[in-house]
Protein backbone atom coordinates (compact mmCIF):
# COMPACT_ATOMS: atom_id res chain seq x y z
CA UNK A 1 0.00 0.00 0.00
CA UNK A 2 3.08 2.20 -0.02
CA UNK A 3 2.89 5.33 -2.15
CA UNK A 4 -0.34 5.13 -2.55
CA UNK A 5 -2.88 8.53 -1.51
CA UNK A 6 -5.97 7.34 -0.56
CA UNK A 7 -8.22 10.27 1.08
CA UNK A 8 -10.07 8.59 3.63
CA UNK A 9 -13.17 10.85 6.26
CA UNK A 10 -13.79 8.95 8.95
CA UNK A 11 -14.78 9.83 12.49
CA UNK A 12 -13.04 7.31 14.04
CA UNK A 13 -13.98 8.20 17.46
CA UNK A 14 -12.18 5.31 19.45
CA UNK A 15 -10.12 7.25 21.61
CA UNK A 16 -6.68 5.41 22.80
CA UNK A 17 -6.39 3.12 26.49
CA UNK A 18 -4.40 1.37 28.96
CA UNK A 19 -3.85 0.58 32.23
CA UNK A 20 -6.74 0.34 34.88
CA UNK A 21 -9.32 -1.76 35.57
CA UNK A 22 -9.83 -4.72 33.37
CA UNK A 23 -13.03 -6.22 31.67
CA UNK A 24 -11.64 -9.39 30.56
CA UNK A 25 -11.88 -13.04 29.34
CA UNK A 26 -8.55 -15.06 28.85
CA UNK A 27 -6.99 -16.14 25.98
CA UNK A 28 -8.08 -19.24 24.28
CA UNK A 29 -6.51 -21.20 21.21
CA UNK A 30 -6.66 -18.28 18.99
CA UNK A 31 -8.56 -17.63 15.36
CA UNK A 32 -10.18 -21.72 15.83
CA UNK A 33 -11.96 -20.55 18.88
CA UNK A 34 -14.60 -19.00 16.57
CA UNK A 35 -17.81 -21.02 16.06
CA UNK A 36 -17.38 -22.80 12.93
CA UNK A 37 -20.63 -21.29 11.74
CA UNK A 38 -18.83 -17.76 11.89
CA UNK A 39 -16.18 -19.16 9.06
CA UNK A 40 -18.35 -18.87 6.07
CA UNK A 41 -19.17 -15.53 3.61
CA UNK A 42 -22.74 -15.78 3.74
CA UNK A 43 -23.61 -18.54 6.65
CA UNK A 44 -26.98 -20.30 6.04
CA UNK A 45 -28.45 -18.82 9.29
CA UNK A 46 -27.17 -15.47 7.80
CA UNK A 47 -29.26 -14.85 4.64
CA UNK A 48 -29.81 -11.22 5.03
CA UNK A 49 -26.71 -10.10 5.96
CA UNK A 50 -24.29 -12.41 5.33
CA UNK A 51 -24.56 -11.60 1.09
CA UNK A 52 -24.02 -7.55 2.04
CA UNK A 53 -21.19 -8.67 4.09
CA UNK A 54 -19.38 -10.52 0.74
CA UNK A 55 -20.52 -7.71 -1.46
CA UNK A 56 -18.69 -5.58 1.03
CA UNK A 57 -15.41 -7.18 0.77
CA UNK A 58 -15.99 -7.50 -3.13
CA UNK A 59 -16.68 -3.79 -3.77
CA UNK A 60 -15.08 -1.68 -1.17
CA UNK A 61 -12.12 -3.96 0.27
CA UNK A 62 -10.72 -6.22 -2.81
CA UNK A 63 -11.98 -3.23 -5.93
CA UNK A 64 -9.72 -0.69 -3.27
CA UNK A 65 -6.68 -3.25 -3.29
CA UNK A 66 -6.21 -5.00 -0.07
CA UNK A 67 -5.14 -8.95 -1.41
CA UNK A 68 -4.50 -10.42 1.82
CA UNK A 69 -6.39 -13.62 2.07
CA UNK A 70 -6.34 -13.82 5.72
CA UNK A 71 -7.88 -10.60 5.94
CA UNK A 72 -10.26 -10.76 3.18
CA UNK A 73 -11.66 -14.07 4.83
CA UNK A 74 -12.10 -12.25 8.27
CA UNK A 75 -14.00 -9.41 6.88
CA UNK A 76 -16.65 -11.91 5.28
CA UNK A 77 -17.08 -13.30 8.04
CA UNK A 78 -17.28 -10.85 11.06
CA UNK A 79 -20.64 -9.46 11.39
CA UNK A 80 -20.19 -6.07 11.44
CA UNK A 81 -23.92 -5.28 12.04
CA UNK A 82 -23.55 -6.71 15.47
CA UNK A 83 -21.46 -4.02 16.75
CA UNK A 84 -23.49 -1.06 15.84
CA UNK A 85 -26.62 0.57 16.97
CA UNK A 86 -29.79 -2.25 15.74
CA UNK A 87 -31.22 1.23 14.22
CA UNK A 88 -28.11 1.44 12.09
CA UNK A 89 -27.98 -2.14 11.18
CA UNK A 90 -29.02 -1.83 7.42
CA UNK A 91 -26.41 0.30 7.01
CA UNK A 92 -23.96 -1.75 8.23
CA UNK A 93 -22.14 -2.98 5.58
CA UNK A 94 -22.11 0.39 3.39
CA UNK A 95 -18.57 1.71 3.45
CA UNK A 96 -18.68 4.68 5.96
CA UNK A 97 -18.54 5.26 10.18
CA UNK A 98 -21.68 4.63 12.20
CA UNK A 99 -22.31 6.21 15.40
CA UNK A 100 -22.13 3.51 18.83
CA UNK A 101 -22.52 6.43 21.30
CA UNK A 102 -20.45 8.11 23.43
CA UNK A 103 -19.69 10.24 20.60
CA UNK A 104 -18.08 8.10 19.20
CA UNK A 105 -17.92 5.38 15.90
CA UNK A 106 -17.29 2.38 14.44
CA UNK A 107 -14.46 2.79 11.42
CA UNK A 108 -14.82 2.54 8.11
CA UNK A 109 -14.81 -0.81 6.27
CA UNK A 110 -11.86 -0.18 3.87
CA UNK A 111 -9.68 1.36 6.68
CA UNK A 112 -10.10 -1.65 9.28
CA UNK A 113 -8.82 -3.84 5.88
CA UNK A 114 -6.18 -1.57 4.90
CA UNK A 115 -4.49 -1.18 8.96
CA UNK A 116 -5.04 -4.65 9.25
CA UNK A 117 -3.24 -5.89 6.13
CA UNK A 118 -0.33 -3.42 7.06
CA UNK A 119 0.52 -5.22 10.12
CA UNK A 120 1.23 -8.42 7.86
CA UNK A 121 -0.26 -10.90 10.61
CA UNK A 122 0.34 -14.28 10.95
CA UNK A 123 -2.01 -16.93 12.79
CA UNK A 124 0.85 -17.18 15.71
CA UNK A 125 1.04 -13.63 16.71
CA UNK A 126 -0.21 -11.36 19.38
CA UNK A 127 -1.79 -8.14 19.15
CA UNK A 128 -2.09 -5.05 20.82
CA UNK A 129 -5.14 -3.01 19.86
CA UNK A 130 -5.21 0.77 21.10
CA UNK A 131 -8.55 2.18 20.89
CA UNK A 132 -11.49 -0.59 21.53
CA UNK A 133 -14.48 1.17 20.31
CA UNK A 134 -17.25 -1.44 19.78
CA UNK A 135 -14.84 -4.28 19.35
CA UNK A 136 -15.31 -5.11 15.49
CA UNK A 137 -11.79 -4.03 14.97
CA UNK A 138 -10.76 -6.48 17.35
CA UNK A 139 -13.28 -9.43 16.00
CA UNK A 140 -11.34 -8.56 12.97
CA UNK A 141 -7.70 -9.13 14.36
CA UNK A 142 -9.14 -12.13 16.10
CA UNK A 143 -10.21 -13.92 12.80
CA UNK A 144 -6.40 -13.87 12.24
CA UNK A 145 -4.06 -14.59 15.11
CA UNK A 146 -3.77 -16.27 18.35
CA UNK A 147 -4.15 -13.67 21.16
CA UNK A 148 -5.79 -9.79 20.61
CA UNK A 149 -5.11 -7.75 23.61
CA UNK A 150 -7.28 -4.61 23.59
CA UNK A 151 -7.73 -1.06 25.59
CA UNK A 152 -10.53 0.86 25.63
CA UNK A 153 -10.40 4.76 27.28
CA UNK A 154 -14.17 5.19 27.49
CA UNK A 155 -15.24 2.25 30.30
CA UNK A 156 -18.93 1.73 28.70
CA UNK A 157 -17.53 1.07 25.35
CA UNK A 158 -14.88 -1.14 27.05
CA UNK A 159 -17.92 -3.33 28.61
CA UNK A 160 -20.11 -3.25 25.78
CA UNK A 161 -17.67 -4.47 23.37
CA UNK A 162 -16.56 -7.69 25.91
CA UNK A 163 -20.00 -8.19 26.17
CA UNK A 164 -20.56 -8.43 22.58
CA UNK A 165 -17.42 -10.34 21.46
CA UNK A 166 -18.18 -13.02 24.69
CA UNK A 167 -22.00 -13.21 22.95
CA UNK A 168 -20.26 -14.29 19.55
CA UNK A 169 -18.46 -16.86 21.18
CA UNK A 170 -14.99 -14.79 20.41
CA UNK A 171 -12.02 -16.66 22.98
CA UNK A 172 -8.86 -15.35 22.27
CA UNK A 173 -9.80 -11.36 23.28
CA UNK A 174 -8.71 -9.54 26.06
CA UNK A 175 -10.59 -6.09 26.64
CA UNK A 176 -8.91 -3.37 29.49
CA UNK A 177 -10.54 0.14 30.31
CA UNK A 178 -8.11 2.39 30.45
CA UNK A 179 -5.20 4.51 29.07
CA UNK A 180 -3.64 3.00 26.30
CA UNK A 181 -0.45 5.59 26.74
CA UNK A 182 0.96 2.63 28.93
CA UNK A 183 0.17 -0.23 26.93
CA UNK A 184 -0.35 -3.62 28.42
CA UNK A 185 2.95 -4.66 30.23
CA UNK A 186 1.99 -7.62 32.02
CA UNK A 187 1.52 -9.41 28.38
CA UNK A 188 4.02 -8.11 26.51
CA UNK A 189 5.70 -8.27 24.36
CA UNK A 190 3.56 -8.22 20.78
CA UNK A 191 4.00 -8.93 17.28
CA UNK A 192 2.14 -5.91 16.13
CA UNK A 193 0.45 -3.19 17.69
CA UNK A 194 -2.61 -1.33 16.50
CA UNK A 195 -3.55 2.00 17.32
CA UNK A 196 -7.17 3.40 16.23
CA UNK A 197 -7.31 7.53 16.84
CA UNK A 198 -4.69 9.97 15.60
CA UNK A 199 -1.28 10.02 17.65
CA UNK A 200 0.88 13.31 17.76
CA UNK A 201 3.81 10.50 18.57
CA UNK A 202 4.19 6.87 19.18
CA UNK A 203 4.04 6.42 22.71
CA UNK A 204 7.43 5.18 24.05
CA UNK A 205 6.24 2.20 26.32
CA UNK A 206 4.05 0.94 23.52
CA UNK A 207 7.87 0.74 21.63
CA UNK A 208 9.20 -0.71 24.60
CA UNK A 209 6.27 -3.82 24.34
CA UNK A 210 6.60 -4.11 20.32
CA UNK A 211 8.54 -7.39 19.63
CA UNK A 212 12.19 -6.46 17.61
CA UNK A 213 10.50 -6.82 14.09
CA UNK A 214 7.36 -6.07 15.33
CA UNK A 215 5.05 -3.80 13.17
CA UNK A 216 2.68 -1.01 14.08
CA UNK A 217 0.45 0.92 12.11
CA UNK A 218 -1.24 3.85 13.69
CA UNK A 219 -2.27 7.09 11.93
CA UNK A 220 -0.37 10.45 12.73
CA UNK A 221 -0.56 13.98 13.20
CA UNK A 222 1.32 16.23 11.06
CA UNK A 223 1.54 19.81 10.45
CA UNK A 224 -1.25 19.90 7.85
CA UNK A 225 -2.69 16.64 8.23
CA UNK A 226 -2.62 12.94 9.98
CA UNK A 227 -0.83 10.38 7.44
CA UNK A 228 -1.18 6.73 8.30
CA UNK A 229 2.23 4.97 9.19
CA UNK A 230 3.67 1.98 9.53
CA UNK A 231 6.93 1.27 11.64
CA UNK A 232 9.11 -1.62 12.15
CA UNK A 233 11.02 -2.26 15.14
CA UNK A 234 14.92 -2.63 14.16
CA UNK A 235 17.58 -2.59 17.11
CA UNK A 236 15.06 -1.23 19.17
CA UNK A 237 13.86 1.55 17.07
CA UNK A 238 11.00 2.64 14.57
CA UNK A 239 11.96 2.39 11.09
CA UNK A 240 8.73 4.24 9.36
CA UNK A 241 6.76 4.28 6.27
CA UNK A 242 3.87 6.58 5.15
CA UNK A 243 1.21 4.81 3.90
CA UNK A 244 -1.28 7.43 3.28
CA UNK A 245 -3.48 10.31 4.56
CA UNK A 246 -6.33 9.90 6.91
CA UNK A 247 -8.83 11.62 8.70
CA UNK A 248 -9.42 10.06 12.20
CA UNK A 249 -10.48 11.52 15.94
CA UNK A 250 -7.20 12.27 18.31
CA UNK A 251 -6.19 10.01 20.62
CA UNK A 252 -6.83 11.31 24.26
CA UNK A 253 -5.10 10.54 27.61
CA UNK A 254 -1.54 10.97 28.78
CA UNK A 255 -0.39 11.51 25.16
CA UNK A 256 -1.45 14.74 24.67
CA UNK A 257 -0.18 15.79 28.49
Amino acid sequence: MGGRLVFVSLALLVSACGSGPCVTRPPEAGPASWPASASASAPADDPVYGPRRARMVMEQIVARGVRDPAVLAALRAVPRHRFVDPSDRDDAYEDHPLGIGRGQTISQPYIVAAMTEALALKPSDRVLEIGTGSGYQAAVLARIVREVYTIEIVPPLARRAERTLAEMGVGNVRVRAGDGFLGWPEAAPFDAIMITAATPKIPQPLIDQLTEGGRLCAPVDQTYEQVLMLYTKRRGRLAKQELFPVRFVPMTGKVRE
